[in-house]
């Protein structure tokens, strides 16, 4: 738990002391979202069109049960980390999120762009997903399965939510290939306003690599981040076919993210998924498309009893992951709460979004006189007649 001078009560007070730490262009690539920002504001957006159904006033549990099994994987509550690249907002990086999501007992996905190695990360929290996009030829990408396993990750997470959308009308930050000394003297009028942020690298022994060292082939050394987005940019997208390639690759739980179409939903059972993400990449895929929340329903209602159902993207309080899981999810996923924690206050501040939403969690399913997640149902909140916009027709 974080100490009380560095504790935080809503996710939203993460996110500004994160970006009173981060330097700018730091805080710019966490911020994300394609072009206009058009999905990325709707993911958050989306929840207040949601209602809950009137609270109960007698009768209430008094004890409530947030305990999940995801993936296989049983969990305290039913919130995982979602897989994020390159943390280079805090020294620890993905080895600090495991800290903090194994202190609140849940699970974490690991990117393949990480710039911790599967074996480190997943030694502080075994619960780990290991995330993998379609890069490289099919020998590639079996040694980076092969190695996931070997390291003892629980499941296989594929991520197909991502058209390479760029251009954001707020300015994208210039992320540099390495930390050479040209870059360091470019950088440098933002580290002297961010000296706490330089400071904390500075004592564990250097500034962010930003090297991806699971995109190593054995024996190589660890190449770039863009070195590696080059090799992804460049693999043609895979077809149904080579998907259930991958899924033959895998004898664990295996979970295909981006799922935003009752059609794709249902080919991702033939194709062998155990699990789906109903996800828009956090508002980095194409913009102008719906609320990850506003596909649920539909997906949820044509595959849920044949395969889990997870919702990410615009998470942000208790009550977000309630209405979540009463419309359909087993769980949820999160991104940048969980890296404005990291940032704000290490794996410390980590555990406390998770238990800021654990809170929420707690204090919703009283408000709704529900004495566990697994009671929740459409009943419990109000869907307007407009909300999916149309999807799943």
């Amino acid at each position: 738990m974080a100490s009380t001078r560095d504790w935080f009560e809503t996710v939203e007070e993460a996110r500004r002391r994160a970006k009173r730490r981060l330097p700018r262009s730091v805080y710019l690539a966490l911020l994300a979202g394609s072009e206009q920002g058009v999905t990325m504001a709707d993911n958050t957006a989306a929840f207040t069109d949601l209602r809950f159904a009137p609270p109960r006033i007698a009768d209430l549990p008094a004890a409530r049960d947030q305990a999940v099994t995801v993936l296989g994987q049983d969990l305290s509550l039913p919130v995982i980390a979602s897989p994020t690249g390159v943390q280079a907002v805090h020294p620890t990086g993905e080895a600090g999120v495991a800290r903090g999501t194994a202190d609140a007992g849940t699970a974490m996905g690991l990117s393949s762009f990480a710039s911790k190695p599967v074996e480190e990360v997943a030694a502080v929290n075994p619960r780990l997903f290991f995330q993998i996009y379609w890069s490289g030829g099919r020998d590639v990408i079996a040694a980076r399965v092969e190695r996931a396993r070997q390291a003892g990750a629980k499941a296989l997470i594929l991520t197909l939510d991502w058209s390479f959308a760029n251009g954001r009308d707020w300015g994208s930050p210039r992320i540099p290939e390495r930390m050479d000394p040209r870059t360091l003297l470019r950088l440098a009028p933002e580290g002297i306003t961010r000296p706490g942020y330089v400071l904390d690298w500075l004592r564990q022994g250097g500034l962010p690599g930003l090297t991806v060292p699971n995109m190593a082939a054995p024996g190589e050394p660890a190449p770039t981040f863009f070195g590696a987005y080059g090799e992804w940019l460049g693999t043609p997208p895979p077809t149904w076919a080579d998907i259930a390639w991958l899924r033959g690759q895998w004898d664990g739980p295996f979970l295909i993210k981006g799922i935003m179409r009752t059609d794709d939903a249902r080919r991702a059972v033939d194709a062998g998924a155990t699990a789906i993400s109903v996800s828009n990449h956090g508002g980095n895929n194409l913009d102008g498309t719906p609320a990850a929340i506003r596909a649920l329903p539909a997906v949820a209602g044509a595959v849920g009893g044949q395969v889990e159902v997870l919702l990410d993207g615009g998470i942000r309080r208790g009550g977000d992951v309630v209405k979540a899981l009463a419309a359909g999810a087993r769980a949820v996923m999160i991104g940048r709460p969980y890296l404005w924690g990291l940032a704000a206050a290490g794996p410390a501040g980590v555990r406390n979004v998770f238990d800021v939403l654990r809170g929420g969690i707690d204090a919703t399913l009283l408000a709704l006189g529900r004495s566990s997640v697994r009671e929740l149902t459409p009943d419990d909140v109000i869907i307007p007649h407009d909300f999916t916009h149309g999807l799943g027709k």
